[in-house]
């Protein structure tokens, strides 16, 4: 089993270094992935109320035979249900279909900045750590206004944003502003789905000099940029390849090669782009 690194949260809790994504497997899908990944020695696993599949995810790991509080368990409000009560009210929904007493990570997915309701939601987060339903709460898709108008309003940065961050998208800006505030970078999409990443020349290069893959290489860019990546497989071999990042270290200069190419967003823009 690899053993994997952790990285300290500002609420004091801390998180696995590399975690699994769970989208857009169904529930039959998930429990099976995340049982494979908890064996393997996975102990973060991502999932969210749009994905549809934490009945699945919280399947996974009741069967998985790893004691609970060894786990990381993320999961996301949907834009629908943005608002104070009900937060409260989805997070339950959530917590029912996970079947857990408590999640560790809860995220608000998407800022929704014309519904203007996040601040509202971040307060009844705050609420829910308060209370011990949930360890840690923070957000994705927030832009570094969106994260300054939540500590303005409530005193409370989020602990994690998890963004779109892959080398043709490295966020440098607003990585320095996460550093910054203490907030943790998290990597959604993090081997540039549906590009040609892994194929390029520079990448393999790379990997063949160190004995690795490509996805390896991609992987090890994220954590070395102090990012928390969390790709997605349901092959339990892919999986086992995706975890075993920790054993090399690129060089300023592959560092550098791996996003040196035109950089582009693949997903939506979180000032505009709204999922309900």
């Amino acid at each position: 089993m690899i053993s994997i690194p952790t990285r300290s949260l500002n609420d004091g809790t801390t998180i696995p270094a590399l975690g699994l994504g769970t989208w857009p497997m169904d529930d039959t899908q998930a429990e099976q992935a995340v049982r494979d990944a908890l064996e393997l020695g996975y102990r973060l696993v991502d999932t969210a109320t749009n994905y549809r599949n934490e009945t699945g995810v919280g399947r996974g790991v009741a069967t998985s035979g790893v004691p609970r509080e060894e786990i990381v368990v993320t999961t996301k409000l949907p834009g629908r249900h943005h608002g104070y009560e009900e937060t409260l009210a989805s997070f339950e929904e959530s917590r029912a279909r996970l079947g857990l007493d408590y999640v560790d990570l809860y995220l608000i997915h998407w800022p929704l900045p014309r519904v203007d309701k996040y601040v509202d939601s971040w307060k009844a987060m705050i609420k829910l750590r308060q209370d011990g339903l949930v360890r840690s709460i923070g957000v994705s898709n927030f832009t570094a206004g969106h994260i300054e108008r939540l500590e303005k309003e409530t005193g409370v940065l989020p602990s994690v944003n998890q963004i779109e961050l892959h080398p043709l998208f490295p966020q440098d800006e607003l990585r320095a502003f996460h550093a910054g505030k203490g907030v943790l970078t998290e990597s959604w999409s993090p081997l540039g789905r549906g590009t040609s990443l892994l194929d390029d020349p520079v990448v393999k290069g790379i990997a063949d000099a160190l004995g690795v893959t490509a996805g390896q290489v991609v992987l090890r860019w994220h954590t070395q940029l102090g990012a928390l990546p969390i790709p997605k497989s349901a092959n339990r071999e892919r999986q086992r390849e995706n975890l075993d990042v920790f054993g090399f270290t690129l060089d300023a200069t592959q560092m550098g090669a791996v996003s040196d190419r035109a950089h582009r967003r693949l997903g939506g823009d979180p000032e505009v782009h709204e999922e309900f």
